[in-house]
C-alpha cells in the first residue's frame, strides 16, 4: 500500500502543479484580454467619450483615463497583497478576476459624450479607476500562486506562464479589435461595435472564476496556516525586513513597465497615429509580433532555470540601450513587414525581461510577505512608468515632433532597470520558503554544481515533504 502512494505522490504533485498553472493562467489571459481591449481600441474611445473636433486631443484623453487609472495601482498592491498573505493566494484570485469583469462590463454600458455630456468621461474614469484596483492584484497573485506550486529547477519556465498568458489575452484582445474594425464601418464601430469587448467580459469572468474557485491554496501558504506563521500586518513586516529589496524591484520594474504598455498596447496606436498605417494592418501586425512574443517568453523562462536570472534580465536591459533606436527606424521604413520585423525585435528584447521578471520578483521576497511587498513594488512601478507610457509617448512626439520620442523614453527605462539590476544577487538558486534579510547587493547566493540540471533538481524535490514543493 505504502509504495503504491509513494508512486503516486510525484503524479499527484504533478497534477496539482497543472491545475495550479492553468487556473492562475487562464484566468489571467482572461481579466488582461478585459484590461487590453481599453488600449486597442483607444483611438474609437477617445471619439466616442471626449469632445469631437481634435482627434490628438480625444486620444490624449483616452490615454489620460488610461493613465489615472494607475493611480490606484499601489493603492490595489497594498489592499490585495496584505489580504493575499494573511488569508491565502487562491481567495483574492478569485476576487480580483470578478471585480475586473464587473468593471469591464461596465464600461460598455456607458453611453456617449454625445448623450450624456462630461458624464461619460467621470464614469469611464470611475470604471477604469475599479479595473486598476483590481487588476493591481492579479499578476503577484498569479505569479506568487505558481511560483510556490513549482518545483525547483523548473520555477522560471512555469511563472513564465503568468506573462505568457497576459500576452495571450492581449493577442484576443487585439484580434477581436481588428475584427470589429476589418468588418464594421466608423459609424457602426463608434456607434456600438467598440462595446462588444467589454460586454464580453461579464461571461468570461464567470469562466474564469468557476476555473480558480475549483483550486487548492498554495503549498507553501497552507503550510504558514499549519504552523500559524501568517503575519497580521504583511507589509509593514515587508517594509521593515526586506525595503530594499522592494526598492530595487520598483528599479528593476520600471523598464517591464515601460516596455509592456508601449510595445504591447500603444504600438498600434503609434503605427495608425504617428506613421500613417492603416488602423486595421496596424492591429494585424501588433497580433503577430505577440504570437511570436508568447512563444518567447516559456524559452527566456526555461533559459533563466539554467542559467540564472540576472544574466537575462541584464541582457534585456543592454539590448534595448543598444537596438530599441535602430527598431523603431525599422518601423518608419513603412510597410508591413518592417513593422512587424521591428515590433518581434521589441517582443524579444522585452520577453528577456517580461519571461523572467515575475520569477525574480516571487523569489527575492520570503513567502510570509511575498504577495505583499511583490504587488507594492510592480505597481508602483506600473503606476509611474506603465499606465503613463502611451500618454507621455503621445505627449512627446506632439512636443518634439520625432517619431522616435517613444524610443528615447525606451533607453531610459533599460538604463534605470539595469542600475537596479546591478544591485541584485542571483535568487534563482535558493528555496523559495528561506527567509532573505541579506542585502540585495551582496550576489552570494550559491551556483548550482555542473552536473546539477534542472531534471535532477526536479527529482530531488519530488523525495522531500510537501511543503517544500
Amino acid at each position: 500500500m505504502s509504495v503504491r502512494g509513494d508512486a503516486a505522490a510525484p503524479e499527484a504533485r504533478a497534477s496539482a502543479v497543472r491545475r495550479a498553472v492553468t487556473g492562475a493562467a487562464v484566468g489571467n489571459l482572461i481579466e488582461w484580454f478585459d484590461y487590453a481591449s481599453y488600449g486597442y481600441l483607444a483611438a474609437t474611445i477617445g471619439a466616442v467619450f471626449f469632445a469631437s473636433g481634435n482627434e490628438t486631443a480625444a486620444l490624449l484623453g483616452a490615454f489620460a483615463v488610461f493613465a489615472v487609472s494607475f493611480v490606484v495601482r499601489p493603492i490595489g498592491g497594498l489592499f490585495w497583497g496584505h489580504f493575499g498573505d494573511k488569508l491565502g493566494r487562491k481567495r483574492i484570485l478569485a476576487l480580483t478576476i470578478i471585480i475586473m469583469s464587473a468593471s469591464t462590463f461596465s464600461i460598455g454600458l456607458i453611453p456617449s459624450y454625445a448623450t450624456i455630456g462630461l458624464a461619460a468621461p467621470a464614469l469611464l474614469l470611475v470604471a477604469r479607476l475599479v479595473q486598476g484596483f483590481s487588476a493591481a492584484g492579479e499578476y503577484a497573485g498569479a505569479g506568487s500562486f505558481i511560483a510556490e506550486y513549482a518545483p525547483e529547477g523548473r520555477r522560471g519556465f512555469l511563472v513564465s506562464m503568468v506573462p505568457a498568458s497576459t500576452a495571450a489575452g492581449l493577442v484576443l484582445g487585439a484580434g477581436v479589435a481588428s475584427l470589429l474594425q476589418f468588418n464594421l464601418g466608423e459609424a457602426a464601430l463608434q456607434g456600438w461595435g467598440w462595446r462588444l469587448p467589454f460586454l464580453a467580459a461579464g461571461p468570461l469572468g464567470l469562466v474564469g472564476l468557476y476555473i480558480r474557485l475549483k483550486l487548492e491554496d498554495t503549498p507553501l501558504f497552507q503550510e504558514l496556516e499549519r504552523s500559524r506563521e501568517t503575519v497580521q500586518a504583511p507589509l509593514i513586516a515587508g517594509l521593515r525586513r526586506n525595503y530594499k529589496q522592494i526598492l530595487v524591484a520598483f528599479g528593476i520594474v520600471c523598464l517591464n513597465a515601460v516596455g509592456f504598455y508601449m510595445i504591447l498596447s500603444y504600438m498600434p496606436t503609434y503605427l495608425s497615429e504617428e506613421l500613417g498605417f492603416d488602423p486595421v494592418a496596424s492591429i494585424l501586425t501588433t497580433i503577430i509580433s505577440l504570437a511570436a512574443y508568447v512563444i518567447m517568453l516559456p524559452i527566456v523562462g526555461s533559459l533563466s532555470d539554467r542559467i540564472g536570472r540576472k544574466p537575462v534580465l541584464i541582457s534585456a536591459c543592454v539590448l534595448f540601450v543598444l537596438f530599441t533606436i535602430p527598431a523603431f527606424g525599422l518601423m518608419s521604413l513603412g510597410g508591413i513587414g518592417f513593422a512587424i520585423l521591428a515590433q518581434i525585435l521589441l517582443g524579444a528584447m522585452l520577453a528577456g525581461n517580461d519571461g523572467v521578471l515575475a520569477t525574480f520578483l516571487t523569489e527575492m521576497f520570503p513567502t510570509t510577505v511575498r504577495y505583499s511587498s511583490f504587488a507594492l513594488s510592480f505597481n508602483l512601478g506600473n503606476a509611474i512608468f506603465g499606465g503613463t507610457a502611451p500618454f507621455i509617448a503621445t505627449f512627446l512626439i506632439a512636443q518634439t515632433g520625432n517619431d522616435f520620442a517613444p524610443g528615447f523614453y525606451l533607453i531610459a527605462a533599460a538604463i534605470i532597470a539595469l542600475v537596479a539590476m546591478l544591485m541584485t544577487r542571483e535568487t534563482a538558486w535558493q528555496p523559495l520558503q528561506q527567509e532573505q534579510d541579506e542585502s540585495p547587493a551582496a550576489d552570494t547566493a550559491p551556483r548550482p554544481e555542473p552536473d546539477l540540471m534542472p531534471e535532477a533538481r526536479a527529482t530531488r524535490v519530488d523525495n522531500t515533504p510537501d511543503k517544500t514543493l
